[in-house]
């Protein structure tokens, strides 16, 4: 497991430190409202134990896409309200991250308080790791706090540029998600199994690569099962296709050689438009015609999913079995994590879309671990330094 300096490791009584979490949440386009605050809420460790030890607390995030421009509809003002009402305690607000105004509102803090600043990426620098932005938030902190593990594979000014001028360490949530991400990579209870969705096989080569060696079984579902499926020349009809065919054979080439059973679906539903209507059908994988297209697993594949997922101690989610956004779609990925959450088991889910389904099903608190960074969780497990990580303190050994 990586060993990192966490705020538990050093004094942070009466200082100010610069906490970069992410509260990247999802708003609703009509009303600007959070439709979930997991994000905030698995923060709120680090943040209670600051106040608790009598820091003056200045958080900074992203919001979105902004694409260095000032966008109101981003503003993180919505997430210091919401903050405000889950630490039952007033969170200042202000509108910037850099500058004169912003280094007086922080001067103004007493030891115990929190404040936001406004959504970093309204400055084109956060997203080209400036050294100059960074230097400008530097000022605003006496301690550094990587506490936003889902965009440690960034680059950005927040996340590497500004332990040049602040010491980093660890968050309490950063530190969770590291542990337990890396408990999989070390020495996962066994039997293993990765259930993997989504689109792209792209994105899951280097996981399957790094732990193809500790797991006994890849299900593969989701969008990114078509080009399993056309690998091995079966009809996938209008379904997309990644440039992947030759890779997705090479992936089941390895797993045959380590002994590792790759599961593809024996059956999906498949239509001729995405749509909430339309006619659907369950169809043999040996059955999908030229003008239809996969948007989820069939109910024998379920079944099949479901009796593999039971046999195992440790499951690895990350990824959608089908088109989640379309409730008549989604029947597939409720059913994976309604069984997940049913395991008694170690399950581990890999956060972005996985994690907002888990908990806009209520599930989230009956896995062993949500991560909070899709791709994050992805190149770590594919063994690959994130550098937000890497920069940080080491944890120096008894």
């Amino acid at each position: 497991m990586i060993k990192k300096t966490t705020i538990k490791d050093i004094d942070v009584s009466g200082k100010r430190t610069l906490v970069r979490v992410d509260f990247n949440v999802p708003l609703n386009n009509g009303t600007g409202i959070i439709t979930d605050d997991s994000r905030i809420r698995a923060t709120l460790p680090t943040i209670d134990y600051l106040v608790d030890n009598g820091t003056r607390v200045i958080l900074c995030s992203h919001l979105g896409r902004p694409e260095g421009r000032v966008d109101k509809k981003l503003s993180l003002a919505v997430v210091a309200r919401r903050l405000s009402e889950i630490m039952r305690q007033p969170v200042k607000f202000v509108e910037d991250c850099i500058g004169a105004e912003v280094e007086a509102a922080v001067a103004g803090l007493k030891n115990g308080d929190i404040m936001l600043l406004e959504n970093l990426r309204f400055h084109p620098e956060e997203e080209k790791g400036d050294p100059e932005f960074a230097r400008s938030l530097a000022r605003l902190g006496d301690i550094f706090v990587n506490d936003a593990f889902g965009t440690c594979h960034r680059r950005h000014a927040s996340i590497v540029a500004i332990t040049r001028y602040l010491k980093g360490v660890s968050g309490l949530l950063l530190e969770k998600e590291t542990n337990s991400l890396g408990s999989v990579l070390e020495n996962p209870p066994r039997p293993f199994a990765v259930l993997l969705g989504g689109a792209k096989v792209s994105d899951k080569v280097g996981m399957i690569d790094n732990i193809i060696s500790k797991v006994d079984y890849i299900i593969i579902g989701g969008g990114m099962a078509a080009t399993f499926l056309k690998a091995k020349s079966y009809e996938v009809g209008l379904s997309l296709i990644e440039d992947g065919q030759d890779t997705a054979a090479e992936l089941m080439d390895k797993a045959s050689k380590n002994r590792v059973r790759i599961i593809l679906p024996e059956d999906v539903v498949v239509t001729r438009t995405i749509s909430n209507r339309g006619k659907v059908s369950n169809v043999s994988v040996e059955n999908i015609a030229k003008n239809k297209r996969i948007v989820d697993i069939g109910a024998l594949t379920i079944s099949n999913f479901t009796s593999v997922l039971e046999k195992c101690q440790t499951v690895f989610w990350n990824g959608p079995m089908g088109i989640y956004e379309i409730p008549r779609f989604a029947e597939g990925t409720r059913a994976m994590a309604n069984i997940i959450a049913s395991l008694n088991a170690t399950t581990i889910v890999g956060g972005g879309s996985t994690a907002e389904i888990v908990t806009e099903m209520k599930l989230a608190e009956k896995m062993t671990f949500v991560s909070t960074g899709g791709g994050a969780s992805l190149r770590f497990l594919g063994g690959e330094t994130l550098p937000g990580v890497e920069v940080l303190l080491d944890k120096e050994l008894p």
